[in-house]
């Protein structure tokens, strides 16, 4: 860090020196060459320090490894309520990718849960902790299947496109990031146009996509995940005793089979190129309540438990009975804070 400050105020000092030297302080001819032999100097080292040249332009894998790892722990402590798998095999998922210096295949995660209960959120917490920008860097892809890939007689051309597109930003940045939206909603086969860019190949066209990560988003499983969820509270058993094994197995056989996903008999699933199955448990009551309280903080207002818990009694809940999950999860707390405050 004082390495590159120092760099830097170098840069900015041969810039502003013209402006700061008296008038005839110093001859001008000896003065221009001084000038230039030291901007050259200067900018042989700026242009031999990445880590400088990134922090005015956004770089291919912007933060070290070991960095975006820490901000990824951080940020899903502090911000995702009652997903405690998702947390652990996220974290270590990506951490030792981003530490494997020689990994066989792309990362591939498959996210699957009810809407609301965090998928999304998750991949734009994945995309912050390696990227500054996010979902808004041009080396993170975001597609929505029924915005990109919304009519089924064009398969055909958005399997060329798609390819087209993956190859191309790989080809600029290795560590491009690449996540499919509404996966329930992608038309059966057309994911598989990516299985060549997914599989153990060390190079395609003399490309190498190992170090690529792929996220996808589904509510596909969904089902299955609640009927684990279900099972344990009936037992008396609280869901932070559900273990991945639990559910994981199950989840990936539910999500081959089911017709309504672009996960239908994918050769993603057959041939073990998904990497981890994440199952997003149902959210509870408590959980809501979280969510409002972090909703209202964040837009620096102080927490008002009455409000909390109106907005968390307001949400429907099923199973019908025993009233236990959040229907939509999260997802409607922020409009419906705005019925509250003034804002």
């Amino acid at each position: 860090m004082k390495l590159r400050r120092g760099v830097l105020r170098a840069a900015l000092a041969l810039v502003l020196l013209p402006l700061l030297t008296p008038a005839g302080a110093v001859e001008p001819i000896s003065l221009g060459l001084a000038i230039a032999g030291a901007a050259a100097s200067a900018l042989t080292g700026f242009i031999s320090y990445p880590r400088l040249y990134c922090y005015f332009r956004e770089c291919c894998l912007h933060r070290h490894d070991r960095r975006a790892a820490a901000a990824l722990q951080e940020n899903l402590d502090k911000k995702l309520f009652g997903q405690h798998l998702v947390s652990k095999v996220v974290v270590k998922a990506v951490r030792g990718f981003l530490n494997n210096t020689n990994a066989k295949k792309p990362l591939a995660l498959s996210l699957h849960g009810w809407t609301g209960t965090g998928k999304n959120f998750v991949s734009k917490i994945v995309a912050e902790s390696i990227y500054k920008r996010g979902l808004q860097s041009k080396y993170v892809h975001q597609f929505v299947a029924t915005l990109h890939f919304p009519h089924a007689h064009s398969i055909s051309l958005y399997k060329d496109q798609l390819q087209s597109w993956i190859r191309g930003n790989v080809s600029i940045c290795p560590r491009s990031i690449f996540i499919f939206d509404e996966m329930d909603k992608m038309h059966a086969g057309l994911i598989d146009s990516i299985k060549p860019f997914l599989d153990y190949y060390e190079l395609l066209d003399g490309v190498s996509y190992r170090q690529a990560i792929f996220i996808f988003l589904s509510n596909a499983g969904a089902e299955k995940i609640t009927e684990v969820a279900l099972d344990f509270w009936r037992n008396g058993r609280t869901r932070e005793d559900i273990q991945l094994t639990d559910i994981q197995n199950a989840l990936s056989v539910s999500v081959f089979n089911n017709k309504n996903s672009g996960f239908w008999h994918s050769t993603l699933i057959d041939r073990n190129l998904i990497d981890y199955f994440i199952p997003f448990l149902p959210l509870e009551y408590k959980h809501v309540k979280m969510c409002v309280r972090v909703e209202i903080e964040s837009r620096g207002y102080t927490v008002d438990e009455d409000i909390v818990s109106r907005i968390a009694d307001e949400m429907t809940y099923f199973p019908r009975e025993e009233r236990i999950y959040s229907d939509k999860g999260c997802k409607t707390v922020d409009a419906k804070l705005d019925y509250y405050y003034d804002f």
